[in-house]
């Protein structure tokens, strides 16, 4: 009996051990996904609670069975510096990522601890007009301004049941004629004055920002050898062709285990320098592939074309250049640890910024008076190069209306509309021809491609108008 027992023992050490290795192996192989959920977490609820002033972040994380296991912790006071968010496994600093505010900036999640940025404080009188800053709602009188205000409310869901508004998830759309509001509405907890979070509307704000510098004279997006690490056929990609995502570089924008976006939004201190080393997929100029690592090697590209390497200095180029000068007071874009600005995918504005971002781009770069992007900046933006790859209309980060294949959605608008999209359903809709601006907001995962409704909002707006 004894020795049946002690041979008991031994097989229920040997299962333990082989259950233990089985469970650290697992670990470790799922590790680069883990870090990718509590990277995502530790950032999201940094910028929720910094930037947007809200106490609710679990409602921007997405529907994924590795979210009810991630475990956060605040440290700091709210919205000052040293405030930062530590997220990994159930709180047990397994797969531990770590997110840091400045103010001023916003979140940076870093591998090796606080990235240590100044605090970024504009002078006021940097900051230039901005007719949508705290300009009163003028609504429109025409026979069809009420066709207006039910597309507003089917925008919101007002037609559905609770549960299916909330999965539809629309918390704010502003409607812009000329230089005035004409139409706006928030979901509860959001106003007029909550920044939110435009994902890869970032990405269009980046060809206003690139042209704000072509204008000025300090960039060439047709030159060749932007990169003295680019040899052979790499060194003939342009900023135009990043900006067009046609640089052939090979990329993966799945939100996977060990793609490179996950890599190197959640993995990288650096993103340009990762991005930069991407082996070349496709010939220069005749592939387009979605990359946000195209974007973020723009303002990285940039940076290095500016002669800039002092990283605060680096993190306030965006605002020096574009976000200042069109008075968008409410705007964060926040940084990689290296300094570069995230600008494929960080930009925080209210959604009155985010039209009045759109109107810069209708107005062809006229603000003020003043001519402030080359002119015929927007009409070579919106013309589509001929590529292989992905087919949908796609300019120079802005989405089209037409091109070689017609889009799944908007076909009922004008063909010169274009538009910011980002992630989780982020639409600036921008439609010269109407004079018009559209901008809807929110968190919905489930809706974000497939619902007609911001196409029914855009064509009540130019009808009622």
């Amino acid at each position: 009996m004894r020795r049946t027992l002690r041979v008991l023992g031994r097989l229920l050490v040997g299962l333990l051990v082989v259950l233990a290795v089985a469970v650290v192996a697992g670990y470790w192989w799922q590790r680069p996904m883990i870090l990718t959920g509590t990277g995502y977490a530790a950032h999201n609820e940094c910028a929720v609670r910094n930037l947007a002033g809200r106490d609710d972040p679990l409602s921007d994380l997405p529907d994924n069975p590795l979210v009810p296991y991630l475990g956060s912790r605040v440290h700091g006071a709210v919205g000052e510096e040293g405030a930062h968010v530590t997220a990994s496994m159930k709180n047990t600093g397994l797969a531990g990522q770590e997110a840091f505010f400045t103010p001023g900036l916003g979140c940076t999640l870093a591998q090796e601890g606080d990235p240590g940025f100044a605090p970024r404080v504009s002078d006021a009188a940097s900051f230039g007009p901005n007719p949508l800053d705290g300009a009163p709602v003028r609504p429109l009188t025409g026979a069809r301004s009420s066709d207006l205000d039910r597309a507003i409310d089917t925008a919101f869901g007002d037609d559905l049941d609770p549960a299916e508004q909330q999965r539809l998830g629309t918390r704010a759309v502003v409607v812009v004629k000329g230089d005035r509001v004409v139409a706006e509405r928030y979901a509860p907890g959001f106003d007029a004055d909550t920044p939110q979070l435009g994902w890869s509307m970032s990405k269009s704000a980046t060809n206003l920002y690139v042209g704000r510098l072509v204008q000025e004279g300090k960039v060439d997006i047709h030159a060749e050898g932007i990169r003295p690490e680019w040899t052979e056929d790499k060194a003939s990609i342009t900023l135009d062709d990043l900006l067009r995502m046609q640089s052939g570089l090979a990329w993966d924008e799945t939100y996977e285990l060990g793609t490179p976006i996950t890599e190197m939004l959640y993995r990288q201190d650096d993103m340009g320098d990762y991005a930069a080393a991407r082996d070349l997929a496709h010939p220069v100029g005749a592939h387009r592939q979605y990359s946000t690592g195209s974007t973020q090697l723009v303002c990285d590209t940039v940076r290095q074309k500016l002669g800039v390497d002092d990283r605060d200095e680096a993190a306030a180029l965006p605002y020096r250049w574009l976000l200042e000068p069109l008075g968008l007071r409410s705007a964060r874009w926040e940084p990689d640890a290296s300094g570069t600005t995230a600008c494929g995918s960080y930009l925080w504005m209210t959604p009155r910024d985010w039209a009045a971002l759109g109107m810069f781009a209708r107005d062809d770069g006229r603000w003020d008076g003043k001519q402030l992007l080359p002119k015929g900046w927007m009409r070579s933006s919106t013309t589509e190069d001929p590529a292989e790859g992905e087919p949908e209309p796609y300019g120079s980060t802005w989405w089209l209306r037409t091109g070689a294949h017609q889009p799944p959605y908007f076909r009922s608008l004008p063909k010169d509309t274009y538009w910011m999209s980002g992630h989780d359903g982020q639409r600036t809709v921008v439609v010269p021809s109407a004079d018009l601006v559209v901008v809807r907001m929110g968190f919905s995962p489930t809706y974000a491609d497939q619902d007609p409704r911001v196409e029914q909002l855009v064509r009540a707006a130019i009808d009622a108008t």
